[in-house]
Parts: C-alpha cells; sequence; structure tokens
C-alpha cells in the first residue's frame, strides 16, 4: 500500500522524496478523476453544441482595467496558503512525518506565506498592467457551456466533497458522536452517493443560473462520471483506505504482512485470536466471510488481499516497522475497490461507445444511473459496510440508494420522450 506518493516512489522508483508525503494517494487519484471528468464533459458539451442543442449566453466584461483590490487579495491568499504550509512544511520540524496532521494544524511559515502572497498578488498586477488600455472598455463575450466546465467541476468538487463527507457521517453515526470535528476535517470517510447527491443539486442551480439545459448537462457527465468512478476507487485500493470487502478465508496474514493459503483451521484461529478487532470492525459478533479460491491462474491478491500499510492504519501491526501506516490485516479481504474499477472501466467503454445512440435527451443518463445502481448494489453483498437494522432486510446506506437510483434510471428512462416533449 502506499499511503501518499512518498511510498509509491519509493518503492517504484528507490528515490527518496519527502516532500511527496504532502501528496495523499487517495486525493492524487481523486484529482486525476475530476480531470479525465472535466475532459469528457468538454468534449461531450461541444459535440452537443455542434448538434445544435446548446445556446451561448453573453456576458459583458471590463477590458483593459487595472487589478481590482478582490483580484489582489484573493491571489495573495493563494499564495500566503502555499508558502505558509507547503514551504513551510520543508521548514517545520517533523512536518513530512505526520503530513496530514500538519496541513489540518496551525503550523506553517508566516514569513514565506507572507513572501509568496506578495508575489503572487504583484504578478496578477503586472498581468493587468500589461492588459491595461488608456481607456477601458466594455465588451460582450459569448459564452458556452463548454467554456463553464472549469466552474462545473468546482462546485462538485466542493458540493461533492462536503456531500461525501455528511453522509459518510450519518451512515457512521457512533463515530461521528465520539469525535465530531475530527470526523468533519479528517481526509479519510467519504460516501460517493453523498458527494453525487450533493453535486447533482448544487449543478441543477447552477445550469438554470446559466442557461444550460439540465438534461444535457445531465448526458453530458454521464461518461465522465462512470470513468471518474473507476479512477478514484484505483485511489481507495492503493491507500487502504478502508473501503473494502468481506473476509476471505482462504487467506490469513503473517506477522510480516504476507498472505498465507488457509486451512479452515488456520482461519478460525486467526478469527478467534482477533476477535475483539473484526467485532468492532463489522460492528457485531458475526463476521461475513466467504471462501474462494484463485482459479483460471490469477494472483492470489486479486481474491485475498490484507492491505499492508494502509492508509487508516486498521488491523494489526507489521513486524519490525514503525512510524506511521504499520498495520495489516490478520485475515485477506476481497480488494473491493480493485473489482469496481475494472468493473466501472467496462461500463465506461459501454457508455462512451453507445452514447451517440441515444437521440431522446435524458435517456443516457438514466442508462448511466440504471448501470451504477446495478453495479453497487451488487458490490455490497461483499463490502464491509455499515448496515441500518431498523429495517426488516437490514440493507447498507449504498443499497438504498443505490436501488433509489436504479428506480430513477427507469422511470428516467420512460419518462424522457414526453420530458422532450414538454420543452417544445
Amino acid at each position: 500500500m502506499y499511503p501518499n506518493l512518498y511510498y509509491a516512489f519509493k518503492d517504484i522508483f528507490h528515490v527518496d522524496l519527502p516532500w511527496l508525503r504532502l501528496i495523499n494517494s487517495f486525493g492524487f487519484f481523486v484529482a486525476i478523476s475530476f480531470i479525465l471528468a472535466a475532459w469528457i464533459l468538454t468534449l461531450e458539451l461541444r459535440r452537443k453544441q455542434s448538434l445544435g442543442l446548446l445556446v451561448y449566453t453573453e456576458q459583458s466584461i471590463v477590458v483593459g482595467g487595472t487589478a481590482s483590490v478582490t483580484d489582489l487579495l484573493i491571489n495573495f491568499v493563494l499564495g500566503f496558503v502555499m508558502g505558509f504550509k507547503i514551504i513551510g512544511a520543508f521548514i517545520t520540524p517533523n512536518a513530512l512525518n505526520d503530513p496530514q496532521s500538519y496541513i489540518l494544524s496551525s503550523q506553517g511559515n508566516l514569513l514565506f506565506g507572507i513572501l509568496l502572497g506578495l508575489v503572487f498578488a504583484g504578478l496578477k498586477w503586472w498581468e493587468k498592467y500589461k492588459q491595461k488600455l488608456a481607456k477601458p472598455e466594455q465588451r460582450t463575450i459569448r459564452i458556452w457551456p463548454q467554456d463553464r466546465v472549469g466552474d462545473v467541476v468546482v462546485f462538485a468538487a466542493l458540493f461533492g466533497f462536503a456531500g461525501a463527507k455528511v453522509f459518510h457521517n450519518l451512515e457512521n453515526w457512533d463515530d461521528f458522536i465520539k469525535n465530531p470535528g475530527e470526523a468533519l476535517i479528517s481526509f479519510s470517510g467519504l460516501t460517493f452517493y453523498g458527494g453525487l447527491i450533493c453535486a447533482a443539486l448544487a449543478l441543477y442551480f447552477y445550469s438554470r443560473k446559466y442557461q444550460i439545459p439540465f438534461v444535457h448537462l445531465c448526458d453530458a457527465n454521464a461518461p465522465g462520471l462512470m470513468l471518474a468512478y473507476a479512477t478514484g476507487r484505483i485511489g481507495c485500493q492503493v491507500a487502504g483506505d478502508g473501503d473494502w470487502g468481506i473476509l476471505n478465508s482462504a487467506f490469513v496474514s503473517d506477522p510480516q504482512g504476507k498472505l498465507l493459503a488457509a486451512t479452515p483451521e488456520m482461519y478460525t484461529n486467526a478469527l478467534q485470536n482477533n476477535t475483539g478487532f473484526y467485532a468492532e470492525q463489522f460492528a457485531t459478533s458475526s463476521v461475513h466471510s466467504l471462501h474462494v479460491q484463485p482459479f483460471l491462474g490469477l494472483p492470489n491478491w486479486l481474491f485475498g488481499y490484507n492491505y499492508p500499510h494502509n492508509v487508516v492504519n486498521e488491523g494489526l501491526s507489521l513486524a519490525g516497522c514503525q512510524g506511521n501506516y504499520c498495520h495489516y490485516l490478520p485475515i485477506s479481504v476481497f480488494p473491493t475497490p480493485f473489482y469496481e474499477t475494472i468493473v466501472c472501466l467496462i461500463l465506461f467503454a459501454i457508455i462512451w461507445s453507445f452514447r451517440k445512440r441515444f437521440k431522446v435527451p435524458g435517456r443516457l443518463f438514466a442508462v448511466y444511473l440504471i448501470l451504477n445502481g446495478l453495479e453497487r448494489f451488487s458490490i455490497e453483498k461483499i463490502r464491509v459496510n455499515t448496515k441500518y437494522n431498523g429495517l426488516p432486510f437490514q440493507p447498507t446506506q449504498a443499497e438504498l440508494i443505490s436501488l433509489g437510483l436504479f428506480i430513477a434510471g427507469i422511470i428516467l428512462y420512460w419518462y424522457a420522450p414526453k420530458l422532450k416533449q414538454s420543452k417544445k
């Protein structure tokens, strides 16, 4: 496992670059997923524009003016944060040993924060000064929906992160009550569906404000959302963020974290020796497991993985390992993030290949909802997740939401032609 890029570069390229500790592996892949989603969205909006499905809006801007106080202030703050935290990380003692605690603390370097803030503000002033006209002009420009992709991604990221946090804490309410402050600001603990729902609501109001047909925006987002989800799950797998499956009793771990083929007796002993850990992880004395042996020559880790050096420090301490990220799971689990990456890449390829065949607005997004709901509902059967005990069949939050998305997709697919007629 690679909790941050420092461990990845050290293991793969054999280079020691301490500053890479600042880049969390999960966050890195989330950033990649947003970039890919933005790229796909831009391509789809351009395609829809060429089909005459989208129109531009006009906006008045002032050209040739000097930098405003707001421009200078925003750039100063951005530069200050980078100087205070990023440059400060190389100066503050032991900051890189625990970058997450450092970033969330008040530690940093005030001098470099102020200096870099002034540099950023100065560069902004110089940029505007070079474009200055004797008399500033007010011009009207056309802005197409694809020109707003940057804003769309920022809105989706902000509201998506907030929603993912809120839904995760609702799903793990007992842990939230114990330490609400840490639960809210921690980098771990995000629920995809919470992010999807809140981001969708934010983009609905954004699309209305800028006269972008929401149904076309949803269709344009469908392929990118599936690709982004597949990419984000790579981060879950690489970092070992706790988003893994139930036990595979075919393997256990030795104290060095090495996987061993397990007999029934070995599995039972490992389970009994770690009763407290699994009772807390599953929130019940009943431990969910399956026994699946590798087949077709596939590697063992594809069926059971113990996530050594996982970012959430879950499990037992690795022998001979000191410091942070020194834990492994005593019994292997199904690497469900990897499964989801493979399945969602296939689903992305399907959506991308057939997207031009959907002539009725809304139906492409309906197919995305159906496929997404089916995929997540299926994988939940072998995932570790909190169950709601108040209902007869004890579903997880993701099962309820994925079922809702599947039903919503069916309804949208059926209703989409009527939606098109109502717009005429």
